[in-house]
C-alpha cells in the first residue's frame, strides 16, 4: 500500500512538472508583477502595531495602564416637574504616564438639547403624516427644553474653567495633572426628563394611563470620557447611535425619590432598613436562599394598591458600587418586585426584576429566570460574574444595558394574553441586555468606535444562552439567517470594521453578522473546545480593561494555535460573501491500460519509471475500465470501484471550509470537511477525488448551511431538477 501511494504521488509530480515545463516554453512574453493578494496573507497591513500596553499575543502589555474615576453623587428626582437634579463630586486618578492639561466630560443629554446638531445631521424628506408636536418641533422651531443645565463647575470651592462643545465638556485644569496624581472637582446640574415614547431616547420616563410614571434613568450625569494610549481622549461627539466609552471607578450614590417609589440601581443597597418594610426585608432574605424560583418582594396586589396613591414625602436610597463603568437606576410606585439567588461557582448572585402589572403574567413567569440563566451561561464561556446582582426592569419600548441593571421591552396585551413572538422578544432582550454586563460593562471595549465589539460578541453568547433557556422557542441557524443581508445590495452594506455612526444597516452590521461569524468560527472552523478556550482567554485577559479589535483577533489565534487572519480579514474588513458550489463531477475508473500521456512520461522519464515497479492507472474512459486492476495489491481489502473527480468552484469572495456530503445508492451518507486552507493556492476552484465501494447518487456542499452561503443553487449535484444527474446516468450507461 505504501508503494502504491508513492507511485500515485510520483505520477502526479511528474505530470505537473512536465506540463509546467511545456507551458514555460510557450510563454515567452513579459508579465506584469503584482503584490501578494492571497486571501491567506497575514493581517499585518490592517492591525495596529503591538506595543507594551497591547502586546502581540492580544493581552495587556507589561506597561498597560488605565484611568480611574470615582463619583459621589446626590440625585433628586422631582416627579412633579419630571426633572432630575444632581450634585456630583468627581475624583479623577491619572494612572497614565502622561501629564494631562485638561479632562473631557461627556454630556449625553445635550444630544437632544434645543441647539443639538443631531437633527441637522440627518437627511429627511416630507412625511405623509406627522403628529402636531413633531410638526411644531420640526417646522415651527418649538423648544422642548431638553439638555443639561450646568449650574456649577468648581474645585476647592472655586469656579473651574470649562468649555462645552455640544455633548462634550472640557475641564481646563489649573495646572497639568501629573502621572499618579488625582484631581477633585464638582459639577451641579439638572435637566428635564424626556418621555421615551414621545421624545425617544435610551432612557427617560413612560407615563401610564393612570398618571403614574416609570422612570428608567441612565446617561443622566456628566461622565468622564476615556483617556488611553490608543485614542488619547475618546471625545467623539455623541450623535445618538454609537454608545459609550467609559472609565471604571467606585460610586456612592444617594437617590432621593417619592417615598412610595420602589428603586433599583447599579450597586448594593446600603440602607435596607430605611427604605424597605419589615415584610419586604423578610421576603428578600427568603429570596437570597431561593435558587429555584423567584420570591415576590412586592406582590402585584401590593403594587396595584400602591399605585393608587401619591406620596408627598421622599426617601433616599443609598447605593454603593465598586469597579463599575457607569450608573443607572429605575424608580416607580407601580413596581412588582421579585428576586432569586443564582449560584455562580459557589458565589451567590441575586437575579431580580421590577415591572408594573402591565408586564404580567409574562414578566413574573420569565424575567428573573431569564436573568439567572444568562448569568450562568455567560459565566461558563467568559468568567464568573463578579457583581452582586443583575436587575431587569420593564419598560414598554426600551432595550438598554448598564452595570447590574438593564431596561427591557416585552409587554402582553391589556388582557394579559401574548404571542410567542412577544414572549421570544421579551426573553431575548432580557438575555441580551443582562449579557451586556459581560460585554462591555466588564470587558470594556470602545463602543463609540467599534459597536460590534460589545453588540456582536454579546449577541453571539446570547444565542448560546437562549438555546439553554428554551431551545424550541429560539431554534435558529445564525449562519443561514445572515445570508439574506450579506447577499443584498452591496451599496447598502458596510464592513463590520466601520465606525458605528456611519455604517449602513446598523443592526445586521453590528449585531447579527459578527454573531454569525463567531458562531461559524465555533461550530465549523475551530470547534467548540478550541474556540471556547480562546474566547474565555480573551474575556479574562480584558476583564475591567479596555480591549481593541486587535486584542480580540490576536487572542483568538494566540490561545488556539489557529491562523484565522483569512477569516477576520474577509468577515470583518470586507463585505465579501460566501458562495461555494459544485462545478463538475466526472466519473473515473481503475484500469490496467496506460494512456497516451503516461506513455509520453515514461519515455521522458524512463529511468525513474523503471524504478517504480508495478503500476495501476486511472482513466476517464469507461470502455478501458478494469475494476480488478487493484485486486492483487489490495491485501484482502475491498477495492473502491467508484471514483469521482469533483471540481468545486468559489464565485464568492469569502474563504470558508469546504463541507461535502456524499449520498450513496443504498441511502447511506458520508460527510467530509476540508479546511479553509484548501483554497490557499487557487481561490477560484479546487478538485478532489472521492473513492467508494458504493455508487454515489448525490453530492451536496454545506448541507446544514454552516458557512453563510448566499447562493445554494450550485450546492447540489445533480441539480435539484435532476436534469444533470439524468444526463450523467445516461452517459455512463453506454456500452
Amino acid at each position: 500500500m505504501k508503494k502504491l501511494s508513492l507511485v500515485v504521488f510520483s505520477l502526479f509530480f511528474i505530470s505537473f512538472t512536465a506540463i509546467a515545463q511545456e507551458t514555460k516554453k510557450e510563454e515567452k512574453k513579459t508579465q506584469q508583477g503584482h503584490t501578494d493578494q492571497n486571501k491567506f496573507r497575514q493581517m499585518k497591513d490592517l492591525l495596529a502595531t503591538p506595543n507594551d500596553q497591547h502586546n502581540a499575543a492580544g493581552a495587556p502589555g507589561h506597561q498597560y495602564t488605565q484611568q480611574k474615576v470615582d463619583y459621589v453623587m446626590d440625585i433628586r428626582l422631582d416627579e412633579s416637574n419630571n426633572r432630575i437634579y444632581g450634585d456630583e463630586e468627581i475624583t479623577y486618578h491619572n494612572n497614565s504616564k502622561d501629564h494631562l492639561e485638561y479632562l473631557w466630560v461627556q454630556l449625553d443629554q445635550n444630544m437632544r438639547a434645543d441647539d443639538s446638531k443631531t437633527p441637522l445631521a440627518r437627511s429627511n424628506s416630507a412625511s405623509a403624516f406627522v403628529t402636531p408636536d413633531n410638526f411644531k418641533s420640526s417646522y415651527m422651531d418649538q423648544k422642548k427644553g431638553f439638555g443639561y443645565n450646568i449650574t456649577k463647575v468648581e474645585s476647592d470651592g472655586k469656579p473651574l474653567s470649562h468649555t462645552i462643545n455640544r455633548t462634550m465638556m472640557r475641564i481646563n485644569l489649573p495646572k497639568a495633572l501629573a502621572p499618579g496624581k488625582t484631581f477633585e472637582f464638582r459639577i451641579q446640574w439638572n435637566y428635564l426628563i424626556n418621555d421615551i415614547n414621545k421624545d425617544g431616547g435610551r432612557s427617560g420616563l413612560e407615563t401610564f394611563e393612570d398618571g403614574n410614571n416609570n422612570y428608567t434613568i441612565a446617561q443622566f450625569f456628566p461622565r468622564l470620557a476615556v483617556y488611553n494610549n490608543v485614542e488619547g481622549w475618546q471625545n467623539m461627539q455623541f450623535w445618538g447611535r454609537s454608545e459609550f466609552a467609559l472609565e471604571f471607578g467606585d460610586y456612592e450614590v444617594n437617590l432621593t425619590v417619592p417615598s412610595d417609589h420602589i428603586v433599583e440601581a447599579t450597586g448594593s443597597l446600603q440602607n435596607e432598613k430605611d427604605v424597605l418594610t419589615k415584610t419586604q426585608r423578610k421576603r428578600f432574605e427568603q429570596a437570597r436562599k431561593s435558587f429555584d424560583n423567584p420570591v415576590l418582594i412586592v406582590t402585584q396586589e401590593e403594587a396595584e394598591k400602591n399605585e393608587k396613591g401619591r406620596a408627598t414625602g421622599t426617601k433616599t436610597w443609598k447605593f454603593k458600587a465598586e469597579k463599575v463603568r457607569d450608573f443607572a437606576f429605575a424608580s416607580s410606585r407601580k413596581y412588582i418586585w421579585d428576586a432569586m439567588a443564582v449560584n455562580i461557582n459557589g458565589k451567590t448572585v441575586m437575579a431580580t426584576s421590577l415591572y408594573p402589572k402591565e408586564g404580567n403574567p409574562l414578566w413574573e413567569e420569565h424575567s428573573t429566570r431569564a436573568v439567572a440563566t444568562t448569568l450562568i451561561e455567560y459565566s461558563k464561556l467568559t468568567f464568573d460574574y463578579p457583581y452582586p446582582k443583575a436587575v431587569s426592569v420593564h419598560s414598554e419600548r426600551q432595550g438598554m444595558e448598564y452595570p447590574m441593571i438593564c431596561f427591557n421591552f416585552g409587554r402582553p396585551n391589556p388582557d394579559g394574553t401574548y404571542s410567542d413572538r412577544t414572549k421570544k422578544g421579551m426573553i431575548g432582550v432580557i438575555v441580551h441586555e443582562v449579557g451586556h454586563n459581560f460585554f462591555p460593562m466588564i470587558v470594556n471595549s470602545d463602543e463609540r468606535q467599534w459597536t460590534w465589539m460589545d453588540e456582536g460578541l454579546n449577541s453571539f453568547v446570547e444565542i448560546l444562552a437562549e438555546d439553554v433557556y428554551d431551545p424550541e422557542l429560539f431554534a435558529m441557524n445564525p449562519a443561514k439567517n445572515i445570508t439574506r443581508y450579506m447577499g443584498g445590495d452591496q451599496s447598502n452594506i458596510s464592513p463590520i470594521m466601520s465606525q458605528g455612526d456611519y455604517v449602513k444597516q446598523f443592526g445586521p452590521n453590528a449585531y447579527t453578522k459578527p454573531a454569525a461569524g463567531l458562531y461559524i468560527l465555533r461550530k465549523t472552523i475551530m470547534g467548540p473546545e478550541l474556540f471556547d478556550h480562546a474566547f474565555r482567554t480573551y474575556s479574562q485577559r480584558w476583564m475591567f480593561k479596555h480591549p481593541t479589535p486587535e486584542d480580540f483577533f490576536r487572542s483568538m489565534e494566540d490561545a488556539s494555535a489557529m491562523d484565522l487572519d483569512w477569516f477576520f480579514r474577509g468577515w470583518f474588513y470586507t463585505t465579501d460573501v460566501t458562495d461555494i458550489g459544485i462545478k463538475s463531477v466526472k466519473p473515473l475508473y481503475l484500469t490496467d491500460k496506460e494512456n497516451e500521456r503516461v506513455t509520453k512520461l515514461k519515455e521522458q522519464y524512463k529511468q525513474y519509471f523503471d524504478n517504480l515497479g508495478d503500476l495501476v492507472y486511472i482513466t476517464d474512459k469507461k470502455e478501458d475500465a478494469n475494476p480488478n486492476a487493484m485486486n492483487k495489491y489490495a491485501d484482502g481489502k475491498e477495492v473502491p470501484s467508484y471514483l469521482y473527480s469533483v471540481e468545486f468552484e468559489k464565485p464568492g469572495g469569502l474563504i470558508m471550509p469546504l463541507i461535502v456530503e456524499l449520498t450513496y445508492a443504498d441511502g447511506t451518507k458520508k460527510r467530509e470537511t476540508f479546511p479553509a486552507q484548501i483554497w490557499m493556492r487557487d481561490d477560484n476552484s479546487v478538485k478532489r477525488v472521492f473513492a467508494s465501494t458504493k455508487e454515489v447518487v448525490s453530492i451536496v456542499v454545506d448541507p446544514d448551511f454552516e458557512t453563510a452561503d448566499v447562493d445554494t443553487s450550485n450546492n447540489n449535484w445533480p441539480k435539484k431538477d435532476g436534469d444533470k444527474f439524468d444526463e450523467f446516468k445516461n452517459k455512463n450507461k453506454k456500452d
